[in-house]
């Protein structure tokens, strides 16, 4: 008794309008044909439609509405009944934008959902109510009709028209022998913006601007969207193709331009379709799949981004045979040059006894002091001083032992952070590829859309595994360098003069670092692409910077064996390097304030590292810095004036600070996006203006290059040249929007499976490998 007490009030209200004077007329309606009709609140119309679904043959049907009444008191309500789903919608249709801004579209087109059918053949009904609130009848137009290209088909074009009311959606079975295809979606033009989604074969389609998001795999588009789609994710072997238009363009990078907001009319746009590619069949085949696109608009500027990558020369040589006589003047007469004691105002002086102290505390912990002294000379009997020609092995003042060990702390030092950098990287990016799978939300990784193949939960294996070439050629070098390494210990053992006397000191910590890095860089390469945006960009750059960075202390410490940094202060500067590039691509985009701080910054380093590499270390950074400047400005410029002592050094560090200087002008005025290429860019051009010195002074001292290293340099360069063509045809960037991005897609062009930057990856690391030859070939030669 009390439950039916409960349930009356209900019943009375539903009953009430069949009760009053409200009028339903019901009529038969035919597909193709336009109704021009009124409604009112006193009245409901309901059109009845049938046609036969057949189980073979999907029939698209679609429903198109215009209200023709300018002032409609309240919308009117078009409610479509079928067999297995329902659809409603209301005209004038209200979408909202950013900041809850309504766009209202009086032209409303909606496709309806076609549940598959187990019948081979069978007739269905289905109805479409329309009713208002509107006491004032209000006019509108409705037509239903057939779409006849709802199924796509390969090697077939067709275009359409879509607006943000009048979305469209399509259907596509995977023909026999395929398990994976392309959805690929072109314009001709940039906006409207607009987004491709993939869905399953199931009801409610969502295929509004604020609902395309809840289901499946999505794509913001302005001319070009691709999306990778396999078998095994849709059971029913088929899914839908949908292609919405946003209401406004600015999630493509597009400007938030003011609507109105008052009524507006929908506005159409024609697209016409291009070819997608299906490949990976299990039989074999390539097959080709005509995929539609949407929309025109107004084109914006692309802006590519560049990003360059390091390369490594080392030394060259030139000798008879392994570790051959030739002229053992060579390497002498700029080396022997900061070995002498020369007074220097800017030398900050120490007392002996502490000199002596720290240095008994440096041999217990395998470093080395800033100073050296040569009290122990007369005691070395490997030095001899009547020597008409002198070699660099007998300036080579410090106990090898030592100074191998100290080079070795470089090798393990750079292990010890790939551990500690790899593993959180190697966590955070399968995160951002779980989201990307389970939110279907496409743009947050940039790929080359066009050319990503996947392989189980990965979206685009081509690239990580093109980074392969890294890690093979890093352990392959480190491979070579613990066989001269080998090599030259049984040669120390057997006492061989050209091992003892001959060559400069034979130190492979350096090298076994660099091989590390390559490796690393394979690693972290492959980490940053499994999906790649500007959060995770450093991981592809962090240890380009340890690479070039590695690669100048090495040149450094062939023409310079006593003098080299430690390893602690070498990688704490890398660090810092690392750090500006973080928050340069956090920061920099687009702030002045930050690009004055670091350009100031740029430049003082600039002038700290002339002055350490001019004095070699012999100065103090001290509150007597400034009155040591003004005494030498004084004794060699206005009381006398004498040119630089070491002239071949002076030239050097003025090449060096007009190109930093100019660096830091161009990032200043142009304050360029891609922060982390711009900071990269200084590093590469400092180590090549490095090189060059290196290579000049080298042929000033008598030396010639050996016919084998000349071959490697050419090969090297060439290598180089072919591999930042393909580097520079930016396929992505995430300095854009991921719609915008998408527009610098390109095809694969090797193997149906490698694009550009595939290629890229494994000329570089062929490029690298070749620099790195270099060095050790110099090592085992030289004089």
């Amino acid at each position: 008794m009390f439950g039916v007490g409960k349930f009356c009030p209900v019943l009375l209200v539903l009953m009430l309008p069949a009760c009053g004077a409200s009028v339903v007329i019901q009529r038969d309606a035919q597909f193709d044909v336009t109704y021009d009709d009124t409604v009112t609140s006193d009245n409901q119309t309901i059109y009845s439609y049938n046609h036969t679904v057949s189980r073979n043959k999907t029939e698209g049907v679609r429903v198109s509405v215009e209200l023709l009444s300018e002032s409609a008191q309240s919308p009117v309500l078009f409610v479509v009944r079928q067999k297995q789903a329902v659809l409603s919608f209301q005209v004038p249709l209200i979408l909202r934008g950013l900041y809850q801004r309504k766009y209202q579209y009086t032209q409303v087109g909606r496709t309806l959902c076609q549940p598959p059918t187990k019948a081979l053949a069978e007739t269905q009904f289905f109805y479409l109510d329309v009713s208002t609130l509107s006491s004032a009848g209000v006019h509108y137009q409705l037509r239903v009709s057939r779409v006849d290209s709802f199924t796509l088909q390969t090697d077939k074009k067709f275009s359409f028209n879509a607006t943000p009311s009048q979305p469209q959606f399509f259907k596509y079975m995977f023909p026999d022998g395929v398990d994976t295809v392309i959805v690929k979606v072109n314009s001709q033009k940039n906006f409207p913006c607009s987004v491709m989604s993939i869905q399953d074969i199931q009801c409610p389609v969502y295929d509004l601007d604020n609902n395309v998001a809840f289901i499946g795999m999505y794509q913001t588009m302005t001319t070009t969207a691709a999306i990778t789609v396999q078998r095994k994710d849709f059971p029913s072997n088929s899914f839908y193709v949908v292609v919405v238009v946003k209401t406004e363009d600015e999630a493509c990078g597009g400007p938030l331009r003011f609507y109105p907001l008052l009524p507006v009319q929908g506005y159409s746009t024609a697209a016409s379709q291009s070819a997608g590619l299906l490949y990976c069949s299990q039989s074999g085949h390539t097959v080709t799949l005509l995929q539609p696109i949407r929309a025109q608009g107004y084109s914006t500027a692309a802006n590519q981004s560049a990003r360059l990558l390091y390369c490594s020369q080392s030394d060259l040589a030139s000798t008879d045979g392994n570790y051959g006589y030739m002229g053992t003047h060579t390497h002498t007469q700029y080396l022997f040059m900061f070995m002498l004691p020369v007074h220097c105002p800017l030398i900050g002086y120490r007392s002996l006894e502490s000199v002596a102290r720290s240095r008994q505390e440096s041999l217990s912990s395998v470093e080395e002091d800033d100073y050296d002294t040569l009290v122990d000379i007369d005691s070395d009997k490997n030095i001899v001083r009547t020597k008409k020609f002198l070699c660099v092995s007998d300036l080579a003042r410090k106990d090898k032992r030592i100074l191998s060990k100290k080079y070795q702390i470089y090798f393990w030092n750079i292990a010890t952070i790939a551990v500690f950098y790899a593993l959180p990287v190697i966590q955070l990016v399968i995160t951002y590829q779980t989201v990307v799978n389970v939110t279907g939300n496409q743009d947050i990784c940039y790929y080359n859309f066009l050319c990503a193949h996947p392989l189980g939960a990965l979206s685009s294996f081509n690239n990580i595994l093109s980074n392969l070439g890294y890690v093979l050629l890093g352990l392959l070098f480190l491979l070579i360098i613990l066989q001269r390494d080998i090599l030259h210990n049984r040669a120390l053992e057997r006492n061989e003069s050209t091992a003892v006397e001959c060559g400069i000191p034979k130190h492979f910590g350096l090298y076994y670092a660099m091989g590390t890095a390559l490796m690393m860089e394979g690693l972290l390469s492959a980490c940053y692409h499994v999906c790649p945006n500007y959060t995770n960009f450093q991981f592809d750059t962090s240890f380009m910077y340890m690479i070039a960075g590695l690669c100048m202390l090495k040149l450094y410490q062939k023409r310079h064996p006593d003098i080299n940094a430690s390893a602690y202060s070498a990688y704490a500067c890398l660090a810092a390097v690392i750090f500006f590039s973080v928050l340069g691509v956090v920061f920099g985009k687009g702030n002045t304030v930050f690009w004055i701080v670091f350009s100031v910054i740029h430049i003082l380093a600039t002038l700290l590292l002339s002055t350490q590499l001019y004095y070699m270390g012999r100065w103090r950074l001290d509150s007597g810095i400034l009155r040591r400047m003004l005494n030498v400005i004084y004794t060699d410029c206005i009381r006398q004036c004498s040119g630089p002592m070491y002239i071949d050094r002076m030239v050097l560090l003025v090449m060096g600070n007009i190109v930093n200087w100019s660096l830091a002008a161009y990032g200043l005025i142009k304050r360029p996006n891609d922060f982390a290429s711009y900071l990269l860019a200084i590093a590469i051009c400092n180590l090549l203006l490095y090189f060059a010195f290196y290579i000049i002074m080298k042929l000033r001292s008598g030396e010639r290059i050996q016919c084998l290293a000349l071959v490697c340099i050419l090969f090297t360069a060439v290598v180089w040249g072919f591999a930042l063509f393909f580097f520079l045809q930016g396929l992505s960037t995430w300095q854009k929007t991921p719609a915008e991005s998408r527009e610098h897609n390109r095809e694969c062009i090797l193997l149906s499976f490698f694009d550009d930057h595939d290629i890229w990856h494994f000329l570089s690391s062929i490029a690298m490998f070749g620099s790195f030859l270099v060095s050790p070939e110099h090592q085992s030669n030289s004089n």
